[in-house]
């Protein structure tokens, strides 16, 4: 019998393409390594220096950019969402950031760990509180609202 707080399996990339539409370069999720359907999820995103955004980001000292790590959160939370299937069809948006820190370098050569977990949802509507490390550094924190919005149309 399955219940709202299961946990799932291990998501590889395969499954996570399934639920999210995003695709290189704009797929930030490399595996799933924990989900409580529709409350919370680990994963994370193991970074090459053949990444595309290196070439362009600080070439000389390479970075990844802040916001494609918050991005990786955001996908992070639309897929322990999506996993519950309440909002199967559904995309997720964003709507707003709040208190979103950056505290440490990601650079080729990391893994970068990402957690997230659900604080509110009403309806459509959610906000989760993420956090991306590298080892035992928090790379990045802060919490993402979104809306979980038709995919057609």
């Amino acid at each position: 019998m399955s219940t709202e707080t299961e946990t799932a399996k291990e998501l590889d990339i395969m499954e996570i393409r399934k639920l999210i539409p995003h695709r290189y370069p704009f797929l930030l999720v490399d595996r799933v390594t924990e989900v409580v359907r529709g409350k919370s999820a680990k994963g994370f995103k193991n970074l090459t220096a053949n990444e595309q955004f290196f070439e362009g980001h600080f070439p000389h000292k390479p970075i990844m950019p802040g916001v494609l790590q918050v991005e990786a959160l955001a996908q992070l939370s639309c897929i322990a969402l999506l996993s519950s299937g309440e909002f199967e069809g559904k995309l997720g948006v964003f709507t707003g950031m709040d208190g979103i820190k950056f505290r440490a370098m990601v650079v080729p050569g990391d893994r970068l760990d990402l957690e997230v977990e659900l604080i509110k949802m009403r309806g459509p509507i959610g906000k989760v509180r993420g956090v991306a490390r590298v080892g035992d550094k928090i790379a990045c924190e802060g919490e993402i609202s979104f809306a979980m919005i038709d995919s057609q149309g």
